[in-house]
């Protein structure tokens, strides 16, 4: 178990100063947080609302990490194909499940990071009104875990293919498919020919469904569960093909 620890902590160690190291991470961050501060301020008008809860702020969420965070997974693996450098990596006296775990917590570590820095927002709605603590902290609870869930797609369209482009349009394919499943809008176009029990059975596999009743500070065990699951299925998923293309 300590040779594990320490085989991950020296994988998400090197993924990081990777990240730092080039001015892709500061420039996802900045991207990220004008995003979260337009969206917030400028379409939801969150001043105009009235309200001291940041459900302005968490509602955008699914789409802004739609589009950044398969930016960030696309280069996992792809990037290390691309360069020959994933023959090196798997000479290393680490196994295929360090690997994948260890650029996986890494990734998701560095967006946890961009995700505490919006921080001030929470300041601003505590200095404006009293807002429930309660909501605010499921709701990046929920943000937390959907990022994971984005990043596990990622990861797995990353090890399909050396093309960082590719991995990035399909990562986004699959992702806007489990968010589309459960929005208002679509679900609302399906129950009008559909049956309600393949409605909430297609809703109930969709990021959104499960990240609403977070956004609105119910930290639901099977929610939880649910984005755990997608991380696992997807990471086994990543595992499996790196497996098949070591042993082809």
């Amino acid at each position: 178990m300590s040779e594990f620890l320490s085989n991950m902590k020296a994988i998400v160690k090197r993924e990081l100063s990777g990240y730092f190291g080039s001015p892709v991470a500061y420039v996802f961050i900045v991207i990220f947080l004008l995003l979260c501060g337009f969206f917030t301020f400028s379409v939801s008008h969150f001043y105009e609302l009235g309200q001291a809860d940041l459900r302005a702020f968490f509602e955008w969420h699914p789409w802004i990490f739609l589009f950044l965070i398969p930016a960030i997974a696309m280069r996992l693996w792809a990037e290390e194909r691309r360069t020959g450098t994933i023959e090196l990596i798997m000479t290393l006296p680490v196994t295929l499940t360090e690997l994948v775990v260890g650029k996986f917590i890494a990734a998701w570590v560095f967006v946890s990071l961009a995700l505490c820095l919006t921080f001030p927002l929470v300041l601003t709605v505590m200095y404006l009104g009293s807002p429930d603590p309660g909501a605010i902290f499921c709701g990046y609870v929920g943000s937390f875990l959907m990022a994971g869930a984005y990043l596990s797609v990622g990861s797995m369209t990353s090890a399909m293919t050396r093309n960082q482009v590719i991995s990035f349009i399909i990562s986004v394919v699959i992702c806007l498919f489990l968010v589309l499943a459960g929005w208002p809008p679509v679900t609302e176009i399906l129950s009008g020919w559909a049956p309600a029990w393949l409605v909430d059975g297609i809703s109930g596999f969709s990021f959104m469904t499960h990240f609403g009743s977070l956004q609105r500070g119910v930290l639901d065990l099977r929610d939880v569960l649910y984005y755990c699951s997608v991380i696992f299925f997807m990471l086994f998923a990543t595992g499996v093909t790196l497996q098949n293309r070591r042993t082809a």
